[in-house]
């Protein structure tokens, strides 16, 4: 997208630490839906939610919270650099993500809007439990009954591969034992949430 200004602008996740956070160049064309848009594939999210911005006591988003329509422009809303407002999704358990406008930028020739410029952490789970249920997982990820399940599918690997004993797999306790341990640990493995990888968020924006 071709643009007469940028807006340079920076959102992270309230509740959470360390911060997970994106900064992002957008075209003061784009709506409020297009940023929404933009913010669910920096982030990480899969939009199956309802969102709403809350901007100077006005509320912008889908329509089935009442909320004002979000086809507004950035370059009609005049938000002044150093200004702040929230971004919500999935409104029974929010996701609250504030925005703060960092810089209004000329648009260089020949580079393409939006881009993602700098961002860390992984974006949590849909549907985890907001921030408090996505910390309890990370905490389950590094717990007790985490390092337990490592030293059984170690044990078991062991046997079978470095004693060669492939028939400790046709014990069905062992065998039990192993796969119990593989479940578990993919479901902390996905409690962990969606890396941050800016290239890739780059190449989705790119696609529109």
């Amino acid at each position: 997208m071709e643009a007469a200004e940028i807006v340079q602008f920076k959102v992270w996740l309230l509740g959470i630490s360390p911060m997970i956070w994106r900064r992002l160049l957008v075209s003061n064309a784009c709506s409020l839906r297009e940023v929404h848009g933009i913010i669910q594939v920096t982030m990480g999210w899969e939009g199956i939610h309802l969102y709403q911005f809350c901007l100077r006591s006005r509320r912008y988003g889908s329509w089935e919270v009442s909320a004002s329509s979000p086809d507004v422009t950035l370059a009609e809303l005049r938000l002044r650099k150093g200004a702040r407002f929230t971004y919500e999704y999935d409104l029974n358990i929010p996701w609250r993500h504030e925005i703060r406008i960092e810089d209004h930028l000329p648009a260089e020739p020949g580079k393409t809007y939006p881009r993602c410029t700098g961002g860390d952490a992984a974006c949590p789970p849909e549907d985890c439990g907001g921030p408090r249920g996505y910390l309890a997982g990370l905490d389950e990820a590094s717990s007790l009954d985490a390092l337990e399940d490592l030293h059984t599918m170690a044990d078991i690997l062991r046997e079978v591969v470095l004693e060669n004993r492939p028939e400790v797999l046709d014990d069905q306790h062992r065998r039990w034992q192993l796969e119990d341990a593989l479940e578990r640990g993919k479901a902390r493995e996905r409690a962990r949430g969606r890396p941050f990888i800016r290239r890739l968020v780059n190449a989705q924006l790119r696609k529109g």
